[in-house]
């Protein structure tokens, strides 16, 4: 835990410091915030919507196991294979199997957080593998070696220019290219790659349950093909992705693309039932779906912080978060970052390892008002503060310092002890935590019933 949190602090330390990467997330976040009012307009009353959603998650994740099961049912009808991996280790070995069957070397994805939390690049690279990321911001981040800075946006981080020296140096292609020009290098590369491979890994939006499909939302049409060209698809999800009905999903797809990116929605929307059927021209030959827990059935079992798992991975808590704008999204160390990361992350990963990151938070509660699905997230950093503390994982000078300040705010006479000269000291020299990286606290040098006798003697 000590190294984790020590890690966190320092990358976050140099970050906050950097004006230049601050200069370029602040560039980005700012034009997402000029564009969500926009998107917002379409909704009669977006309050409503939002509530609306929350409730049909609530309604998904309080009856998780029978959706999931009807999922299952209703998909596997139509020639699917629905596999079920309690950890990230089952979700690779099945991966493995399913690779080894169809003598794979060639695997194209498309954007998704969840093979990003299982690590399936690497793993796939130790099997000689090769596994491309066709989403643009993730193939400019994969070719830069790095994990993605952002739930929606990969490569935040970077501005155009970063990106023309990266595929200067890593593609051979001259410098200096336009957006435009570099999407089109990045478009004739991935091409090749999808007539070569022979399994497409998706992630999913959403799991609709009535019907047996996973529905995809995207931007580039990437999804798509990773779906339908190669003879495989594989579809990597988190089993907190229900939707009880198709019909959520003129909901939930509206939502999710005005609060991700500001559009009234995505270019591409798809929705999967099965591999190629008798009838059909298009689409793999075979379809498997690996439904994964990893640490989300912890959250569930914990009613307190159970409606994080209402998460549309919409990614605006990020964008709002002012430690997030200021440190950004590597400094985390996680796959989730920002304020659902600080959330979830302690419950999938471990409190002991990952209880510092519900601390990284001003509690502005900012990320909970722009919430797409109102999940009350400032409230639930507090609760697992509250978990670390009950689960004895803070410290002991902690534990004694709080039962010394609860003693005295409980005890009058305790609080008048001493001038604010005395009071000023103990808490700016003994107590360093809080002048650490803030100015020092200076006290009344009168107490409030000094001050009160004052007032009422005038």
């Amino acid at each position: 835990m000590t190294e984790t949190a020590s890690s966190f602090i320092a990358k976050s330390t140099i970050k906050a410091a950097d004006l230049e990467h601050r200069r370029k997330i602040n560039f980005n976040i700012d034009k997402y915030n000029a564009t969500v009012p926009l998107g917002k307009q379409q909704f009669s009353d977006v309050a409503i919507a939002r509530e609306r959603a929350k409730n049909a998650k609530w309604r998904a994740i309080e009856h998780l196991d029978q959706y999931l099961e009807h999922f299952e049912k209703q998909i596997t009808a139509r020639g699917a294979k629905v596999l079920w991996a309690e950890t990230a280790e089952q979700a690779l070995q099945e991966v493995g199997k399913i690779c080894k069957e169809k003598n794979c070397t060639t695997v194209v994805k498309s954007k998704s957080m969840v093979t990003e939390e299982i690590h399936l690049n690497h793993f796939l690279e130790e099997q000689g593998i090769e596994s491309v990321e066709t989403d643009l911001g993730e193939y400019i981040q994969q070719l830069d070696g790095e994990p993605p800075y952002h739930i929606v946006t990969p490569a935040m981080h970077k501005n155009k220019e970063d990106v023309a020296r990266l595929f200067a140096d890593k593609l051979g292609v001259p410098g200096g290219l336009s957006p435009e020009e570099l999407t089109q290098v990045a478009r004739q590369k991935l091409r090749e790659k999808y007539v070569q491979a022979e399994i497409g890994v998706t992630g999913a939006n959403f799991i609709v349950a009535d019907i047996g499909g996973i529905a995809i939302t995207e931007n580039e049409g990437n999804a798509r093909l990773s779906c339908a060209w190669p003879k495989t698809h594989i579809v990597i999800v988190g089993i907190e992705k229900v939707i009880p009905s198709i019909t959520d999903l003129a909901l939930f797809w509206p939502l999710l693309s005005t609060f991700g990116t500001g559009q009234k929605v995505t270019v591409y929307n798809s929705i999967v039932t099965g591999p190629r059927q008798p009838n059909e021209t298009d689409g793999p030959e075979e379809m498997y779906v690996i439904l994964l827990d990893n640490g989300r059935t912890n959250l569930l079992a914990n009613p307190a912080v159970r409606e994080a798992l209402y998460c549309i991975r919409c990614g605006a808590c990020l964008n709002a978060c002012p430690v997030y704008k200021n440190i950004g999204g590597h400094a985390y160390e996680t796959t989730y970052s920002g304020p659902i990361g600080s959330v979830i992350t302690p419950h999938l990963r471990g409190m002991h390892e990952y209880k510092h990151l519900s601390y990284a938070s001003s509690l502005c509660g900012n990320c909970t008002e722009v919430c797409a699905v109102k999940i009350n997230l400032h409230e639930l950093l507090l609760e697992n503060r509250h978990e670390a503390v009950v689960k004895g994982e803070s410290t002991l000078a902690e534990r004694i310092a709080w039962k010394a300040w609860k003693a005295s705010s409980l005890n009058r006479k305790m609080m008048n002890m001493g001038n604010g000269k005395m009071k000023n000291w103990v808490v700016n020299k003994v107590f360093k935590g809080w002048t650490a990286h803030r100015s020092d606290l200076d006290f009344s040098q009168q107490t409030f019933n000094q001050m009160w006798a004052e007032r009422n003697k005038e």
